[in-house]
């Protein structure tokens, strides 16, 4: 059940401002919606888009479905693999040769960390420093899930492979190689699950992405479907099979070959997720900032709030004001590093030194913000955890 302002505003009453928070009763709800939309498929939860060791935990044990974690660094998957988090795939390539050798020096531990290629060139130089280490490389193969239609790619600009015939290409090195080995496929549907389709006020342009997003599932399906095989038919048997994001769950667990689906934002539940047809989760995580001045009526000016999301540059990419309800943006201020207006004309009553609570466009940059997170349950703050910034790390 989600809460008016005045719930959190008494929660938070004797709290410095600006802080974060994560209501756990709503993360628990999310936890239960997202269990209920893989159809039994593993749950891989993306790292990055939670960023504090104790709710990557927390929500890994909620549920046996939760199977390992995607990272997004080397440096990130050595501090999670310390932290005691085990079964870690990153979910990016990575070059940096001193990086490398740590992790081979750690699967000489009996510690694995799957890595993430898409290239020849990719399989020959890990292959060239894990020969220097004596052990043998666990490799996941990243192919491209995006959609080409005559004057439009689709998709995100991600891996090179964008056939069968280019993956056998990079399959075949990996079987040549004494020092690398093959156990997982990801493809990352970007266009469905990080594109919304639900925008307010812009019909047409829902539309068309709608359609493409039911073009995208067909296709992408048949390519991923054409991949493991043969894959298979060179006698490798794959780990896992990985694909999706919390936008393609309700498509990608549909895939029979679909092993385990990546999950990270739909925990949070953040702004932009405001903006899809199939689905809702409730917005489990959010930031307040304090009221300083009041220049005019219904016009409140915050300290601080220039939290901004990462991508294209758009207004969807701005914090979006979330109690009380109905406060908005200056269209022309928008949320400044010093400041934010904020304009409010609702029932409450608001002074100095109250907080406007916010949700940021995306779910794990929050915590780049913030020290700690809030933890909030029943109506009062049960506990206070450290982020990744809070533990001193900051691996992007």
């Amino acid at each position: 059940m989600e809460q008016d302002y005045l719930y959190y505003k008494k929660i938070f009453e004797n709290t410095a401002k600006p802080f974060g928070y994560v209501d756990f009763d709503l993360l628990d709800e999310n936890i239960e919606r997202i269990v209920s939309a893989a159809s039994h498929k593993n749950i891989r939860i993306a790292t990055k888009s939670i960023r504090s060791v104790f709710i990557i935990k927390y929500i890994l044990k909620k549920h046996e479905l939760f199977q390992g974690v995607m990272c997004f660094t080397a440096n990130e998957a050595m501090y999670l693999l310390n932290e005691g988090i085990e079964d870690i795939l990153i979910g990016y390539p990575i070059w940096d040769s001193e990086a490398v050798a740590k992790i081979c020096l750690l699967n000489q531990q009996g510690k694995m960390i799957t890595l993430m290629i898409d290239s020849v060139e990719h399989v020959k130089h890990l292959n060239k420093i894990a020969q220097m280490y004596n052990v043998s490389l666990p490799l996941c193969l990243d192919i491209d899930m995006s959609l080409d239609v005559p004057g439009l790619h689709f998709g995100v600009w991600r891996s090179p492979v964008r056939t069968v015939e280019d993956a056998k290409v990079v399959v075949e090195e990996i079987m040549s190689s004494s020092s690398v080995s093959l156990v997982g496929v990801m493809g990352y549907e970007a266009q469905i699950a990080g594109v919304g389709d639900q925008y307010p006020k812009k019909t047409a342009k829902n539309k068309i992405i709608t359609i493409l997003k039911k073009q995208s599932i067909k296709q992408l399906a048949e390519k991923r479907a054409s991949t493991i095989q043969m894959i298979q038919n060179f006698g490798i048997s794959l780990q896992f099979v990985n694909g999706g994001g919390t936008g393609s769950l309700h498509s990608t667990t549909n895939e029979n070959v679909v092993t385990e689906v990546t999950v990270g934002s739909g925990f949070f539940s953040p702004g932009l997720f405001d903006n899809y047809r199939d689905f809702q989760y409730k917005p489990a995580a959010g930031f307040a900032i304090e009221i300083v001045r009041k220049p005019d009526a219904h016009l409140y000016t915050c300290a601080g709030g220039g939290y901004i999301a990462s991508g294209a540059v758009g207004t969807d990419k701005l914090p979006k004001p979330y109690l009380p309800e109905n406060a908005q943006l200056m269209s022309l201020e928008g949320a400044g590093e010093v400041q934010t207006p904020i304009v409010y004309r609702g029932t409450n009553t608001l002074m100095l030194g109250d907080p406007i609570f916010l949700r940021h466009a995306k779910a794990g940059e929050l915590c780049e913000r913030f020290n700690h997170l809030y933890c909030v349950s029943n109506g009062e703050i049960v506990n206070k955890v450290t982020t990744y910034r809070g533990d001193g790390l900051c691996f992007l």
